[in-house]
């Protein structure tokens, strides 16, 4: 993906121009509408504010799902403020203002910026770190000026400006008001990173954990608002149905009943000709009860009569049916030619039963969000005002506009925190669902809840696939042709068409997709695509190894040795010295390794490249102990270790739970998981004792690569090639034990 900042330096000096701002003193400010209005402290750039307390805010253009993006964002602006970190907090934009005042800060920062993972994307480094300099360059100006000293002799660190020459010090907030007013003549030029002293040298507490732990922080389940009603929602169990009847008069009486909402899908997304092409989920025909109260809603909700129309997806609908769907479709010809060089076909044919060939499938799986779905808007005939936790505020905007067809510039968006986001509050259908019940309330504040019940059954789940492959080896024993057909309802091919199997380590290579239609909805997932394929590739790579005879590592050292990026290298060898590959185990003790990239653009030096390698025991009884993972990466370079560490481990437990525990049941057309009761996921106590990541891989590359996803990939297939070298049992299916593939 080429990213563009869409702003010159003399369009920054322009559009950093004074003018009144909003005053923002504690970590998140729901009120949006603030921003620019309630407040007389003076902006120094429309990024940032600092009050005659000292305090810097810093505006942020995405949410806060956990993974510390807004703290990534102030992370920058610190760089070249240097301001003191104990000053720092975070508002939200205004996205009214960012549309009154053409893009003011989306055409600067990059629509991903909008994105609660998207706090490395180089437009939003680029801006904010010029957002910091301009900041500082201004308070310097300003204190030139009233110490009539030259600005070359005021010094700024640590949120104080300092001239030696008459030990004259003040504080940022004392000359803020004054260097709101001082025009530069030309954009400082930004440090260079071998002059960070914050970036890639400090690991500062996130912004958003203090208000987690004192409970004083805001998620979408949390928001109030004077005169709000509460919402509970039902949607059809089979994805797809309708409602075709309730009796409201049954509940009408119930303690707190305000009235029912109606959601028709046919009503949705009327207000826009052509929606933007990742705002395109669409809503399920449902019903929600408002009331006072939530548990008077869902009450309410659960003694309404309802008869529901479930269509197609209730006949022959189970799980196996899906699965024996998948299987078929594999054996006719594809619907799409995604990539194809060399002849792989003709030589696999040639090859006749000396190919290697194997199917593999992954399940649907739920993001089990810890937050239910939820979402508030308070819709008038010229006004949208929402606090939904949804992962791209940009998006939110949209879907606002499209469901209401109020301007942007009447669209507030608060950001509260997202208690999880996986993917899940990726795609806005929940939104809608939210506008849908508010619209029929007008000028009152509707607090819509999913139950838990209802978010799993309702959920937009990861992508069921499957896919065969067949492989003839060369006389060194290395893949010379790969062909390789997946299936699926929406068979994205990130982890194949993306890696370097596909791009040149493999002379003859052909990858097809097909379709399968199915009612069960799916959506973004955490690594989409990718948290199944490089499950598939991996596992097939280790299977043509085993049929070679050769070490798994060195099987894939001699592979990567014709990619350009020597990164790939260098993460088998630090993992492999890490976990001690080779090393002797004790009986029913294996290790098993894999390697992935999440963000690979079809050419070296991109995304960031991983290696894994699992240490397992099974065993007399058959159950498996993960002691211990070990992961190598290189992401280029990293602005916050911590951060990315956090991320890597996270990415690696979720990664684990796929493997061992994820998948969802159908049957008569409904998903049959409901809770955490009836789909397991792994406990405190489940968690391998060591998770170790290495960092010794880093190549220096110019890139920051993002870490959120990219090891949710390579732990499924790592801990299969350790079973089977533990077991000499091949693992083809999610969830281990189970036995799906075809």
């Amino acid at each position: 993906m080429t990213h563009e900042r869409g702003i010159s330096r003399r369009d920054f000096i322009i559009a950093t121009s004074a003018a009144a701002g909003g005053m923002a003193l504690t970590i998140f400010s729901l009120d949006a509408q603030s921003v620019g209005a309630a407040s007389k402290v003076p902006e120094l750039t429309p990024w940032i504010v600092i009050a005659a307390d000292n305090t810097v805010t810093v505006r942020v253009p995405g949410p806060e799902a956990g993974t510390g993006g807004m703290t990534q964002i102030a992370m920058l602006v610190a760089e070249e403020l240097q301001c003191a970190w104990e000053h720092v907090r975070t508002e939200p934009i205004s996205f009214p203002r960012n549309t009154r005042e053409a893009d003011l800060y989306i055409k600067a920062s990059g629509i991903w910026s909008t994105f609660a993972g998207g706090g490395h994307a180089p437009e939003i480094r680029a801006t904010m770190l010029q957002a910091g300099a301009s900041a500082r360059e201004r308070l310097r100006a300003a204190a030139a000026a009233r110490w009539n000293v030259p600005v070359n002799e005021i010094e700024a660190r640590e949120s104080v400006l300092r001239h030696p020459g008459t030990s004259r010090s003040a504080s940022y907030g004392e000359f803020a008001a004054q260097a709101a007013r001082v025009q530069l003549p030309s954009e400082p030029t930004l440090k260079p990173e071998t002059a960070w002293t914050v970036l890639r040298k400090q690991n500062p507490p996130r912004l958003h954990v203090r208000s987690v732990v004192d409970g004083s922080s805001m998620y979408g389940i949390d928001v109030r608002r004077p005169g709000m009603l509460y919402a509970a929602l039902a949607q059809c169990p089979v994805h797809g149905g309708k409602l075709k009847s309730f009796d409201f008069e049954a509940i009408r009486r119930m303690p707190g009943v305000r009235g029912v909402a109606v959601i028709d899908p046919q009503e949705a997304r009327i207000h826009l000709k052509k929606p933007a092409y990742w705002a395109l989920t669409d809503v399920q025909s449902g019903i929600a009860v408002v009331a006072d109260h939530y548990w008077q809603a869902r009450k309410a909700l659960e003694a309404l009569p309802l008869q529901w129309d479930y269509g197609p997806g209730v006949e022959k609908r189970d799980t196996q049916h899906l699965y024996d769907a998948l299987y078929a479709r594999l054996n006719e010809t594809p619907d799409t030619l995604q990539k194809d060089f060399g002849d792989a076909p003709k030589l696999i044919a040639e090859a006749g039963d000396e190919a290697v060939v194997a199917t593999y499938l992954t399940p649907l799986s739920e993001h089990a969000t810890l937050e239910p779905l939820n979402g508030t808007a308070l819709v008038t005939k010229d006004k949208v005002e929402l606090w939904h936790p949804a992962a791209m505020a940009a998006q939110a905007q949209l879907i606002a506009q499209e469901e209401t067809g109020v301007a942007p510039e009447n669209i507030e968006i608060h950001m509260p925190l997202i208690g999880g986001s996986f993917g899940r509050r990726v795609g806005g259908d929940d939104l809608r669902m939210v506008l849908a019940v508010a619209k029929k309330f007008p000028g009152t504040p509707i607090h819509v809840i999913w139950s838990r019940e209802e978010t799993f059954r309702q959920g937009r789940y990861r992508d069921l696939q499957a896919v065969r492959f067949a492989a003839t080896l060369d006389k060194d024993g290395l893949p010379e042709a790969l062909v390789a057909h997946v299936a699926g309802h929406t068979p994205v091919t990130l982890g194949l068409f993306n890696s370097i199997y596909a791009n040149g380590c493999i002379p003859n290579v052909r990858i097809e997709t097909s379709a399968v239609p199915m009612h069960v909805l799916t959506g973004q997932f955490r690594g989409p695509g990718y948290n199944s394929q490089c499950f598939f590739i991996e596992s097939f790579i280790d299977e043509c190894a085993a049929r070679a005879g050769i070490d798994p590592l060195e099987y894939r050292l001699r592979i990567v040795s014709k990619w350009p990026d020597s990164g790939w290298t260098k993460c088998l060898r630090e993992v492999a010295a890490h976990s001690r590959w080779g090393q002797k185990l004790p009986p029913r003790h294996a290790q098993g390794i894999a390697m992935g990239n999440w963000g690979m653009e079809d050419k070296p030096f991109t995304g960031t490249t991983i290696a894994a390698v699992a240490t397992v025991e099974v065993t007399e009884t058959g159950s498996l102990i993960v002691h211990a993972i070990d992961v190598a990466f290189d992401s280029g370079k990293v602005l916050n270790i911590d951060a990315v560490n956090a991320q890597l481990q996270g990415s690696t437990i979720f990664g684990l739970n796929l493997c061992l525990h994820e998948e969802l049941h159908v049957k008569d057309g409904q998903i049959v998981e409901a809770n955490f009761d009836s789909y397991k996921m792994l406990r405190m106590a489940d968690i391998p004792p060591r998770i170790n990541v290495h960092a010794s891989a880093l190549s220096g590359h110019d890139r920051y690569g993002g870490t959120g996803e990219v090891g949710v990939g390579v732990v499924g297939p790592a801990v299969a090639n350790a079973i089977f070298r533990a077991t000499a049992r091949r693992i083809r299916a999610m969830p281990f034990g189970t036995d799906h593939a075809g």
